[in-house]
């Protein structure tokens, strides 16, 4: 325990001292709505860790958008639904990525030590659910949770309350704030592209991925690339392009230059439906080709818009492919025209984040120096709110984004 109470933002206490209490940018139900105005800084008690937990301090924290959803309290009340599950916190402490120090560590925690730099991935799960003693993978297990969304005690706070086995090596290369910005991208786009054998990226395989120049989009292009694969990028503006091409693509379409999208309804069975919008969904696969190949089609299609691009992405996917989704950012209600599916025996798989295995899978290539974390924007602990409010607004930047909170040298004052 620490002589002080509490230390200021950007200053650490002695390495495994630990406060009492701690500065956190926290969200409370009557606080739901824009997030600036949804977060705020408060001074709340620092967790207790069991013996399978650390507590790090956290040198900067990841965003992404699952805490702009926190702050709506949309789709989810994040705390309602923890509070009926005997969570007792009246408050959410969101952030699902973060890179720090190790400054406590549990009974039985014997891969980290006090001192150790980590990044921390999101995947929780109860060591003691049947599913997991079983040795299968924990992302199917019925206790699997996203830390710091489904979860308490995030990143956005001097202090943050993890599993031992969510704390990977930080790579030695890398800033803090670059450390914290490529976890939860990246290890969802790894298993994506990985773990759903056979449909594995293979050399020379063509994936199409969608959103290119966001976080996902950024990790994909890299993760294809080092696998020898050939990257073609989807993206709505013609200055996203050079974005996605320095980092490895292939080719890149602007989606902006087809009109098809949208979910398919009933009257695709009319010929003259079908035959107009096969055909606009051929001029789409034609610009793959224009940079693949003629005849090469995706042998994996990276979904996340979902309800606006699945039907094209599962027309233009290769025999025996697969278009993988993990998100549903144009809307949840997709429709694919099943003949394709079943006559070209193409699958549809769904994903979402990664276990042990996918996470260290990442972090790998980011130490081996073939995945960039693509930080595009640091922000100040004081603007966690305004850079979820940028990622609400659809106004931030392409590629990743981090906050500092130990990294950070302007002190608890600044507006």
């Amino acid at each position: 325990m620490s002589t002080k109470e509490i230390y200021p933002i950007g200053e650490l206490p002695p390495l495994g001292e630990v406060p009492s209490k701690m500065y956190a940018q926290v969200i409370r139900p009557e606080r739901y709505g824009e997030p600036t105005q949804a977060f705020q800084l408060e001074q709340i008690q620092v967790p207790e860790i069991k013996g399978d937990e650390v507590l790090v301090a956290v040198m900067a924290a990841g965003v992404n958008y699952n805490n702009v959803w926190a702050a709506l309290g949309y789709p989810v009340d994040v705390i309602g639904a923890r509070n009926k599950k005997g969570e007792p916190e009246p408050f959410h402490i969101g952030g699902s990525d973060a890179s720090g120090i190790v400054y406590k560590v549990g009974s039985e925690v014997k891969n980290v030590k006090v001192g150790d730099e980590v990044v921390v991935h999101c995947g929780i799960w109860d060591k003691n659910d049947p599913w997991v003693k079983a040795g299968k993978d924990p992302m199917f297990a019925p206790s699997q949770l996203i830390w710091g969304y489904e979860t308490n005690w995030g990143s956005f706070a001097q202090f943050c309350k993890v599993q031992d086995h969510q704390c990977l090596p930080k790579p030695k290369h890398l800033s803090w704030e670059e450390s914290a910005a490529y976890m939860l991208v990246g290890a969802t786009a790894y298993r994506m592209l990985h773990h759903w054998e056979p449909n594995s990226v293979k050399k020379d395989d063509v994936v199409l991925i969608w959103g290119g120049a966001g976080g996902l989009g950024a990790m994909a292009i890299q993760i294809v690339k080092a696998a020898g694969g050939i990257p073609i990028a989807v993206v709505s503006s013609d200055d996203k392009i050079d974005f996605c091409m320095k980092l490895g693509a292939s080719g890149v379409i602007n989606r902006n230059k087809f009109t098809h999208w949208g979910a398919i309804t009933s009257e695709i069975n009319k010929p003259e439906v079908f035959g107009q919008w096969t055909k606009a969904a051929r001029e789409f696969g034609k610009a793959i080709w224009e940079i693949a190949g003629k005849g090469k089609n995706p042998q994996i299609v990276f979904e996340h818009p979902g309800e606006s691009t699945v039907p094209t992405s599962a027309f233009v996917c290769e025999t025996g492919g697969m278009v993988v989704i993990c998100a549903g950012t144009t809307g949840f209600n997709a429709s694919i025209d099943l003949r394709y599916l079943w006559m070209r025996q193409k699958r549809f798989q769904g994903s979402h984040f990664a276990n042990d295995v996918n996470c260290k899978g990442i972090n790998d290539l980011v130490i081996d120096k073939k995945v960039d974390p693509v930080l595009a924007r640091t922000f100040e602990f004081y603007e966690t709110g305004a850079c979820h409010q940028l990622m609400k607004d659809n106004k931030h930047p392409s590629g990743n984004m981090s906050i500092l909170v130990g990294a950070s040298q302007t002190g608890l004052g600044k507006k």
